[in-house]
C-alpha cells in the first residue's frame, strides 16, 4: 500500500501559479503543522483569479480538503482552475450546497404572550398536583388515625432524628447571631430616644412572633426540604418507587406522611430552640450595649409578649413544616430518572419551599392582625 504524502502548497517563482500536491484528505490534514505551512502559502496570494491554481498533482481529495480550497477560494471557483480526474464532482457538490438557503426564522411578535401562557398552564400543573398532594395525605393520615399500632412509627421517628435533632446547631447559631445584630441595632436606636428599656418588647415580639419561626422554617427548607427532595430523587432513578409499587407499599403512607408528621411536630420545638437562642444573644448584646441585666430581661419578657404570640409562633412553626414536606414531596416525586432532572428538581423545591413558607408568613401577618397585642 503507497504511503501517502503530506498535502502541500507551493507558488511558482513567478507567482503566476499555485501548485497543490499530495493527499487532501481529513487525516492528513490534521496536523498542525501542515495547516501552518498551508496557510503561509495561502498568505502570499494577494489575488485569487490572477493566478492559476493546478491541482493535477493531487492524489486523493475528500470534502475536507475540498472545503478548505473552497474557503481560501472566497466560496467561488477561481477563474483559472486545473483538477485531476473526478475532483470536479466534489467541487461541483460543494458549490451546489452553497447555493442552498436556509428559511429564515419566522419573527414572533407575540412571543411574549405565549412564554406567560406556557408559565401559567406550567404553574398551573404544578398547583394541581399539589392539591392532589394534599388530599393524599389527608386520605393518608385518615388511615394512620383508624390504625395508628400498624403506623409508620419508624419513619416518623427518623424523620424527627433527621429533620429536628440534628438542625438543632445551625438553628442555635443563627438564631443567636440574629438575636445579636438586631439586639445591637435596636439598642443604637434606641438610645438616641431614651427608650432602652423598650428593647425587651422590641426583641421580645419580633423574635417570638416574626423571626423566631420565620428563620427556623426558612433554615429547615434549605436543609431538610433539599435532603427530602433529593431522596425521592434519587429513589425515582434507582427505580426504588417503582419497587415498592410493584410491592404494593403506599407511597404517601410509607414517604410522604411520616415527613409530614415529623416536620409538624419537629418544627414548632425548633421554634422554641430558636427562640431561645435569639432571646440569649440579644440579653447578651443589650447587656454589652445598654448594660441591662439579663435577670432584668428575664423578668421583663412576659409583660413584654403577651402569651398569644408564642401560641401563634408555635403554630405558625407547625404550619411551615408541614407546607416545607409537601413541597418538598412534590417536587422530588416529580424528579425524572436522570442526574439533571435531580439537581434542577432540587434547587426548584427549595427556592420553592421559602417562598411558600414567606407568603404563609405574610398571611399570617394578615390574619393574625389583631392578636397578641395588649
Amino acid at each position: 500500500m503507497p504511503i501517502a504524502q503530506e498535502p502541500t502548497l507551493s507558488v511558482s517563482p513567478d507567482g503566476r501559479t499555485v501548485f497543490a500536491r499530495g493527499t487532501w484528505q481529513v487525516h492528513a490534514l490534521a496536523s498542525k503543522r501542515v495547516m501552518k505551512a498551508i496557510s503561509g502559502c495561502l498568505d502570499h496570494v494577494r489575488d485569487i483569479d490572477a493566478v492559476e491554481w493546478d491541482m493535477s498533482s493531487v492524489e486523493m481529495l475528500d470534502h475536507v480538503g475540498a472545503q478548505l480550497l473552497w474557503g481560501a477560494w472566497g466560496y467561488k471557483r477561481p477563474a483559472r482552475l486545473t483538477l485531476h480526474d473526478g475532483q470536479d464532482e466534489i467541487f461541483k457538490r460543494i458549490e451546489a450546497a452553497g447555493k442552498l438557503e436556509c428559511p429564515r426564522p419566522r419573527k414572533e411578535h407575540f412571543g411574549w404572550v405565549t412564554s406567560l401562557g406556557f408559565g401559567i398552564l406550567h404553574f398551573l400543573e404544578h398547583m394541581q398536583g399539589f392539591v392532589r398532594l394534599i388530599g393524599s395525605v389527608v386520605q393518608d393520615l385518615g388511615r394512620f388515625a383508624a390504625n395508628p399500632m400498624r403506623g409508620p412509627w419508624r419513619e416518623i421517628s427518623a424523620n424527627i432524628f433527621h429533620a429536628g435533632f440534628q438542625a438543632l446547631g445551625i438553628t442555635a447559631l443563627v438564631g443567636f447571631l440574629i438575636g445579636v445584630v438586631l439586639s445591637y441595632l435596636s439598642a443604637q436606636q434606641l438610645r438616641n430616644f431614651g427608650g432602652d428599656i423598650y428593647l425587651v418588647n422590641l426583641l421580645g415580639m419580633s423574635v417570638i412572633r416574626e423571626l423566631g419561626p420565620l428563620m427556623a422554617a426558612i433554615l429547615v427548607a434549605g436543609r431538610s426540604g433539599s435532603a427530602i427532595t433529593a431522596q425521592l430523587g434519587v429513589m425515582r432513578v434507582t427505580e426504588e418507587l417503582d419497587a415498592m409499587l410493584v410491592m404494593g407499599i403506599s407511597h404517601g403512607y410509607r414517604l410522604i406522611l411520616p415527613k409530614v408528621l415529623a416536620l409538624a411536630i419537629s418544627m414548632p420545638l425548633l421554634v422554641i430552640w430558636t427562640d431561645a437562642a435569639a432571646l440569649f444573644g440579644g440579653m447578651i448584646a443589650a447587656k454589652v450595649e445598654l448594660n441591662l441585666s439579663m435577670r432584668y430581661f428575664v423578668q421583663k419578657l412576659p409583660d413584654a409578649v403577651p402569651l398569644a404570640n408564642y401560641y401563634i409562633g408555635l403554630f405558625k412553626g407547625a404550619v411551615f413544616g408541614m407546607l416545607i414536606a409537601m413541597v418538598s414531596c412534590h417536587f422530588g416525586l416529580r424528579i425524572k430518572p436522570n442526574t439533571e432532572s435531580l439537581g434542577r428538581g432540587t434547587t426548584t423545591s427549595v427556592v420553592t419551599a421559602i417562598t411558600v413558607v414567606i407568603l404563609a408568613n405574610a398571611v399570617f401577618a394578615i390574619v393574625f392582625n389583631g392578636v397578641g397585642y395588649r
